[in-house]
Formats: C-alpha cells, structure tokens, sequence
C-alpha cells in the first residue's frame, strides 16, 4: 500500500505540487485565526455557585445556605468531586465535573439543582452562578487616578468604565475591587422615635411604601391613547427626608424629623493601595475566547472612553505581556531548532538542495498541525508549540531522503532519476512508515494523563502526533516528488558539493569498532548492563518534583494578617508594607489588593491581601542578578514586619492553584471531620510534624477560627414579656452594625441602596450594642440586653467542606530539597506523630497530590503502549525475537536522559517524563531502520557477520542523522532562560542526553545483539 501511495504521487507530480500550495493557504489561515494564549488553561472543569448572605456569619452560612445547596449538586453525571468554602455572608459551592463535558451543559445541569433546592434557602437568599471563565481568563487589571474623591471613581467605574468594556467581545465581566459605594443613607435617632412611638420596622415599611414608581393602565382623549405613569420615587436626599412616618395631632411627621437622612459609603469587604487608597477593575474573559485579541480590544475600547479631566486607567497587570513573552520564547526556540536542524542536513547529506527539501517537511508538517489545532480547538501557547522538536518531526524525510541521495549516487548507467527515486523510497517506506507510527504511538500515554497534568501537556501531544502524521504523508509523497524535481538530472559534480569524506572516514572506523565490539560481545552487554542498572538504581534516589514552576516574569506576595483585624487596621499595615517594597529600586510599582472583589471571584478576608510587584527591566537592576535573589531580599525586609505572613508566588500561578484545588501550597495535609474543635487540635499536631522536617517553608494552617464575633443570643422569655419577636431584635442590630438595606433609590440608569442604621455611638463598641432600644407595642422602651444575652466569643472565620465533609487544611512549601523525599518524611513523622480518632482522616493533597497521579496513571498506561508498539515491531519484523530486540533499546536510552538530569541539577518531574516518552521514540526509530537494513543486507545472500557490518555500515548516515537533527532540535529549548523555559528545559534535557547514548548503543549493542543471537540461532526463522 505504500508503494502504490509513493507511486500514485510520482505520477501525478504536479498535481501534488497543487496540494502543498493548497496546503500552506489552509495553514497559514488556520494560524492566523488560532486562539493566543501564554500557557493551556490548566484550570479543570467547574462551575461555582456564589451565594451572597448579608451580615450571615460562617457557621449560619454554613448550615443555612452551603449545606443544602451543595447536597442538591451531589450525584450529577461526570462529577469528580464538589468542595465548599463557608464565609461572613458568602457561601462559594465549587462542582467540578469531567474534562468531557460541555461547560455550558454542566452550568444547565446545576442551575437546575439550584431551582430545587432554593425554597430551602433564608428568605431573599439568592444563589447565582459563577461566571463562564476560569483563572487564566484574569486578562488585564488597572487602577484609577485623578482628582475625584474615591466615591466619586467608583462610581465613574461601575457605571461608565464598566458597562462600556464588557461589550468587548470575548469579555465576560469586568470585576471592581476597593473604593467606596455610593449609598443613601437613613441615620435614625431612637429616642425620636420613641419620642413619636415608631420603631425601626415603621421606618422600613413607609420607605418603602413611599418609594415606588406605578402604572394606571390609559385613558382615551381626542382620538388619542394616554399612557398613566405614576412617579412616587424618591429622587434625591430630600425627596427621602420628606416621606411621611405618622400625622401626630394634624401635623405629619417627616423621615427627617426623627433621622439624618445623607450620602456615605457603603460597608467595605475590600481595599485597593497604590500610592495611596483607589479602585481597580478587573477584566475577565469568557472561556474559550482569544486572550491576546481580547485584550487588544480592550485596550482599544479604553482609548475612546471619555473620562473627566484628569482621571485615568493605568494598568498594572497585563497578560498580553507573558502571552507575548512566552511567544518569542517559542518563536526563539523553534526559528533556532530549524536553523541548526537544516545545518545538520547539510552537513550529512552534502547537498544544499537536498537539505532544504528536507528541511521543507517542517513548516508544511506543522502547517498540518496548525490546521488539526484549528479543527479541534487547541490555542497555540507554550506547551502546544513550545515542547516541539523539528528533528523528530523531520527524521521521517531523513531517511527518505538519504536513501534516495544514496541510490542516485549509486544508479546504474541508464537509469532514470525518476526510477532512482521510486526503488529508494520503495526500500525504506515501510521501515520509515512504522518508525513514525511507533514515535505517535509513544505519545499515547500522554493522552491519557488526567488532571492538571492532562491539560498542560494534551496540547503538546496532540500537536507533536499531528506534525508527525502530516511529515509522515509529506515524506511518503512530498519528498519524492520534490526530489525528481530537484535531481531528475542527476546528482552535480563532487566538486560543487561539500565533501563527506569525513563519513566516509567514519563509517570505516565505526565498521572497525562493531567487527571488535562483535568480537568481545560478552564484555559488551556486560557493561551496557553494568550502565543501566547503575542508571536505573540513580532514579531510586534522584530527587522529584511536579512540575518546575512557570516564570511569569512577576511577582505576587500573598498577605495575611492576624484574624479579627479590622479593615482599617488592615489598610494601614498594608500601606507599611508598601512603602517597604517601594523602597526596592528594582520595583517600579506596588499594588495591593485587600479582601473581595464586588462579585466573589475569590474570597480574601479582609485580613488577607494580593500584592502586585511590577519590576523594572533587569538590566537597569545593580543590586541583584536574578529574580529569586530580590525574592530573598524582600523576604527578609517583610519578616520585621510583626504578625504578617506571606508567601510568594505569581498571578496566574495563585489563581491556578487556589482555582483547581483551593491549596496554594506544594504539600497540603488535608484534615477530615466534623467537629471545628478536634479538627484544630489535629492540624497543631500536624504542623508540627511537618515543621520539624528539612526543607519546610512557610508551613502553617489555613486559618479557619480565631475571629472574634459578637453573639447575641435571645432571650425568648423576655420578648414574650415584653410582647416582641425575633425580627424586632434582628431589623434593630443590623441597623446598629452595618446597616440594614431598606430599598432603592434609581438616578436614571443608576441604582443606589437607601440603608438605615443607628448612629455611630452605638457601633463604637460591644457593650454598645446592648444600649440599642427597642419599641415595646405596649410603649416600654427595652434595651437589648434585657431580651439577649451579649457576649463576645471567638469562633471560624470560614469552614471548608469537600465531598461532604468538614477540612482543615496544613500548608508547607518546599526548598532546598525536592518534592517526592519531603513527602515521605513528613508521611512517616505524621503516622508517628499523630492519633486519628475515629471518624477523621488525612489526605495529602497540592503539587505532591499531582505528581502521585500523574506516576500512577503513567505506571499503567506505558507498560500498555510498550505493548503496542511491539505488536507493531512484530507486523514490521514477523519476528518475535527481533521486535524485542528494538523494544530492548527503551531501557537503554534512560541512561542518558538520566545522567543528564544529574549533571544539570535537575529533578525528575513531569516534564522530564514526557521527555523520556519522546526519547523511546526516537530511539526505536534508529533500531527499526538498523535492523531493517541488516534483514535486507541477509536477503541479498550475506552471511550473518557480514550482513551485521554491512547493514549497519549503510544505516550510520541515517542513523546519526535523526540522532542529531533530534538532539540538537532541542538545544535551543534546553538552554533557554526566557519567558516559560522553565517547564521546557527537562524535556529537553532528557532528550538530549538520551539521544547521545540510545545512539550509541543503537550502532553497538544492537548489532551485538542480532549477530549473536542469531548465531544461537534464536533469529532463525
């Protein structure tokens, strides 16, 4: 069948010619129109149900709101796992189903347990869907200067900046974070209103009733229909002031006879610093959208916005700047890969035109790739493009091509050039053909790879399986097409072409040195043996990792201060902090952003704070050479700063982090149970087991109690007495704390909430709140402490759920040491440590909860593909003994990939393994041409030694070729130190290393092997 394919297209030359112009139209506009992005969207499959509960505190949340819901999303199809997250008057229900299924459907699918479960909910209780993106979609984020007042800029952002950026297509939402909300305010004096009988419910209800706009149906005059509208809103402070309580003796008494009716701002649950106090706005992008358009749309929308004099939106975290770093890093990578690549080929094959079309098979191949992206979705980024190696993609047309430069060196007089071809790519179709399958085959298990992991790295393998499918065509019937073009009249004069008398020179010796290692076989396998046990036993102690952490380019410090802390207090230690890291000359800018968002995209306390560092480009640094070596600087200022601690990390690595697993830490101790108080006590213990061990940073617990909160316990005796309910004492305390929103006040397309509160003396503090009165219907006047107890108690300041049940979570980074080794200590000291009771568990979740399941999916699917690929050996060879022999070369080429992890101080991670998956490739390739080429030197009548030399002899070119037009197809990434080299330098590494000895024991071991054995007679057939 490859024959005929080969055939087909060396009759119909042009019309393939055709189909490769076609070819580069369809890819070019596969490219053009390709989503951008820095990295995959890493964030699993989820869709958050965000409930606001007002002045609710955790443990009601808890129970009220969180429960519930979260046991109505319980049992849907493809759902991996449901967790929690319970906080002052919010509720976040995170369900996380299948990669499989459509986001959309899975949003219909809760939103459908939603409509169950909501009659179960507080009254006026509203759950809402989180929004239709993930972590990665956090595109671009500013802060507001100029000369308004911080009321004044938000609303200039939420009612102008706002609504004009999300008609940006691909935006999702544009989230505001800080300042101060407008909000018309009703400060009641109580004892004016026992003056005139009222109570708080009457305020509320004549607010009401007096603040509504109504309809009247029409009238019919003159031949005409007039619409009735009825105006009874409030339009402004006065019109609120003068809404009627009661008629006292004929003369009405007003709202503002009895309370101070004005504008403030709203409670905060949020502050942002830069320089001083602002607001930010946050654009997030709907998931699937093109980040780097979307951003230069937004851009280009805040351009024509027309802002009053002097305001303006200075940015401060910008995507497009790692989408743009991570390009070039790739662009980098790949334009050198092809450079080197193509010196290569024309060093081995001695021919300029030979290795350009050689070379050709790159672009078009990845043209077909860009096209299969284009098709099933996949964004061009750093793991889809980045991790691709030209040489591997090119060793198909390798081998092609230098038969065919053989046999047209060697063509008998008369011969065609266009027959010279056709016998040439005859010979080595089928060999080539299942080296390549067996190279995509390798990749196999990288599809099934589930999690994070899953999604870092599809991409690459379905772009790597795509390119080698489409070199594969092209070296079946582009490479023999272009070479009859390029040499139907024969191969030039030596004189016009570089010399290769130096593999000439080569072969010799290396035909030598196989008749010696033939001679000395024993010894041979000895000491190939002796290597592998040696390398394979290093991997016992080589120290292991997920994955090596992506450099962004930038800084994040996440803060946290003491539970409790009031905002204010909050805000002051964080403008201490930023004045620290202002102080740094290698920081241009410093942002911090304290609490929540408006819409809880995450759910900082106010105690808990995201600072931005923007730096300044590192060759204007003098003090510091590197990235970590300011991190330890800075470090060391923020550790004088008493009752702040903080961790460093990076914006999409923070949100990743917190989004997938709510962890952001490398080892997360998970801690199982019901009651708050055991579960505390368990996570001390632990943390102490996990400080103890060489390597812990930043270990602590994630902070769930120690808040102090105010409870008011009431008295039911008492207001059975006193002839009140529970709502009477609930409207009056909200009103003496944050206030209690009544209803609305509209200014055209605005809307602002009217609260009513108690005056400020009531909120200075606790023992205050017991002085709020309350209005008897009897006409007593009854403080709040004669019909409750008020007490001040420390109780959560959140409670996590997962699958059900109540988590405590034990947090430690790791340096010095790597990831794998740490865990088994820390293990061990905890077993021996620590007494679980019954009915609580442990889980050991993070980075290290990754890497575990990444191992263990790898462990089952290789042994399969393994299997595979030697069933595909046994179609190419029909024989058993030989396909063992190539499979027998994947141990040998972990030698090197393992050596060079040592050398380069690298651990084993992910990275690295997928690295190994692509090295067995490559290696497995060299074998099948090697020993295919000793079958056809036996079938000529040679005996088995000579076959053994001669075969080999003629297999050096080729093999050495796809060894090095491999190896050094990843030089580039294996050096590199740009945006993203992080993840794609053990790839690299391995490769390189493995390529070196896989090769060497390719040329020596190999034919050791098949002459041997078949002198035993275990090759006969």
């Amino acid at each position: 069948m490859l024959n005929r394919i080969i055939d087909a297209a060396l009759s119909a030359r042009w019309i393939v010619l055709m189909l490769i112009v076609a070819l580069v139209a369809a890819g070019g506009y596969a490219l053009y129109t390709m989503p951008v992005e820095a990295f995959p969207d890493l964030t699993n499959n989820q869709v958050t149900v965000v409930t606001d509960a007002p002045s609710m505190p955790p443990t009601e949340v808890e129970q009220l709101v969180t429960y519930p819901i979260e046991q109505a999303m319980m049992g849907m199809p493809k759902q991996q796992e449901v967790h929690s997250l319970s906080k002052l008057g919010l509720s976040i229900i995170t369900v996380v189903f299948d990669d499989s299924v459509s986001m959309y459907f899975a949003r219909q699918m809760v939103n459908e347990r939603l409509q169950q479960v909501t009659d179960q909910l507080p009254k006026g209780i509203q759950p809402q869907l989180g929004l239709p993106a993930t972590a990665f979609g956090e595109l671009y984020q500013y802060t507001l200067s100029g000369p308004l007042t911080p009321m004044e800029l938000k609303d200039l952002q939420e009612w102008q900046i706002k609504r004009q950026l999300r008609t940006v297509p691909g935006v999702s939402e544009i989230n505001n974070w800080g300042g101060e909300v407008k909000q018309y305010q009703i400060t009641v004096d109580p004892a004016l209103l026992t003056q005139y009988g009222l109570t708080l419910h009457d305020v509320a209800q004549r607010v009401n009733e007096n603040n509504t706009n109504f309809g009247g149906g029409y009238i019919e005059h003159n031949d005409e229909q007039y619409t009735l509208r009825g105006e009874g809103r409030a339009q402004n402070v006065e019109d609120i002031g003068n809404i009627v309580l009661l008629s006292s003796r004929g003369v009405p008494v007003l709202l503002s006879d009895v309370a101070k009716v004005g504008i403030g701002p709203a409670p905060r649950l949020g502050a942002v610093l830069r320089n001083g106090e602002t607001i930010s706005g946050m654009v997030i992008m709907l998931k699937g959208e093109n980040g780097k358009r979307v951003i230069a749309a937004v851009k280009e929308k805040i351009k024509n916005i027309h802002l009053p004099a002097g305001v303006k939106i200075v940015p401060f975290y910008d995507q497009s700047s790692v989408i743009d770093g991570t390009i070039q890093t790739v662009k980098k990578n790949l334009f050198e890969g092809f450079i080197l690549v193509t010196v290569v080929l024309f060093l081995f094959l001695g021919n300029v035109r030979a290795a350009l079309i050689t070379a050709s098979i790159i672009p078009l191949a990845m043209l077909v790739s860009f096209i299969n992206m284009r098709l099933f979705g996949f964004s061009a980024n750093l793991m889809s493009l980045g991790a691709i190696d030209f040489g591997m993609i090119v060793d198909g047309a390798v081998v092609m091509m230098e038969n065919s430069i053989r046999r047209l060196e060697e063509r008998r007089k008369g011969e065609s050039g266009l027959a010279a071809v056709r016998e040439a790519a005859h010979d080595v179709a089928r060999p080539m053909a299942f080296g390549v399958i067996i190279i995509i085959a390798v990749y196999v298990p990288i599809f099934f790879l589930e999690g994070l992991e899953g999604r870092m790295f599809r991409p690459m393998a379905f772009t790597v399986c795509s390119a080698l499918f489409g070199a594969l065509l092209l070296a079946l019937i582009a490479i023999p097409v272009f070479t009859t073009f390029a040499f139907g009249k024969g191969l030039p004069a030596r004189s016009t072409r570089i010399s290769t008398g130096w593999l000439e020179r080569l072969a010799d010796r290396y035909q030598c040195l196989l008749a010696t290692v033939i001679r000395h076989r024993k010894a041979t396998v000895a000491v190939a043996v002796l290597i592998l046990v040696a390398a394979l036993w290093s991997l016992t102690v080589i120290g292991t990792e997920f994955m090596p952490r992506l450099d962004e380019g930038s800084i994040l410090i996440e803060t946290r201060k003491l539970p409790g802390i009031s905002l204010t207090d909050s805000v002051e230690i964080s403008k201490h902090i930023e004045q620290k890291l202002r102080a740094f000359p290698e920081i241009a800018d410093v942002v911090i952003k304290i609490g929540r968002p408006d819409f809880a995209t995450e759910a900082m306390g106010i105690n808990e704070g995201d600072t931005y560092l923007l730096l300044r480009p590192m060759s204007e640094w003098h003090r510091f050479h590197s990235k970590e070596e300011l991190i330890d600087a800075i470090d060391k200022e923020l550790a004088k700063v008493s009752g702040l601690a903080y961790d460093f990390t990076q914006p999409m690595a923070m949100r990743v982090d917190e989004t997938v697993s709510g962890v952001k830490a490398d080892l997360a101790i998970k801690v199982f149970g019901d009651d708050l108080d055991t579960l505390d006590s368990l996570s001390v213990q632990i943390l102490r087991a996990v400080s103890s061990v060489r390597g812990a940073a930043d270990a602590q617990i994630q902070l769930t109690s120690g808040v102090p909160e105010l409870t008011i316990r009431v008295d039911r005796g008492a207001l059975a007495r006193y002839g009140l309910d529970v709502t009477d004492v609930e409207q009056a305390v909200e009103a003496g704390a944050s206030g209690a929103v009544i209803s609305q006040l509209i200014e055209g397309q605005k809307r602002y909430d009217i609260a009513m509160r108690l005056p400020e003396s009531y909120r200075v503090n606790p023992q205050s709140m017991q002085e709020i009165t309350l209005l008897a219907p009897g006409g007593a006047q009854v403080k709040l402490d004669q019909v409750a107890q008020v007490r001040v108690v420390r109780a959560a300041i959140e409670i996590d759920r997962e699958e059900g049940q109540r988590r405590m979570v034990v947090m430690s980074n790791v340096r010095g040491r790597d990831l794998g080794s740490f865990v088994k200590e820390v293990q061990a000291n905890v077993s021996r440590q620590v007494k679980l009771p019954a009915g609580y568990s442990i889980e050991y979740g993070g980075q290290f909860e990754n890497q575990q399941r990444a191992t263990r999916r790898l462990m089952i699917i290789i042994p399969i593909v393994i299997l595979l690929i030697y069933i595909l050996l046994y179609c190419t060879f029909k024989s058993f003994a030989q396909a063992l022999l190539v499979v027998g070369n994947i141990p040998f080429a972990l030698v090197g990939g393992i050596t060079a992890l040592w050398l380069r101080g690298m651990n084993l991670n992910l990275s690295a393994s997928v690295g190994f998956i692509a090295l067995f490739g490559v290696a497995m390739l060299n074998g099948v041409v090697l020993v295919s080429s000793i079958n056809q030197a036996r079938e000529a009548g040679r005996t088995t030694y000579d076959a053994v030399l001669a075969g080999a002899r003629r297999r050096l070119r080729p093999v050495l070729m796809t060894a090095c037009v491999a190896s050094f197809g990843f030089i580039p990434m294996a050096l590199s130190t740009s945006t993203g080299a992080e993840v794609q330098r053990p790839l690299a590494t391995v490769v390189i290393g493995g390529i070196f000895t896989s090769t060497l024991l390719t040329l020596l071991l190999l034919p050791v092997l098949y002459e041997w054995s078949l002198r035993k007679s275990i090759l006969s057939e």
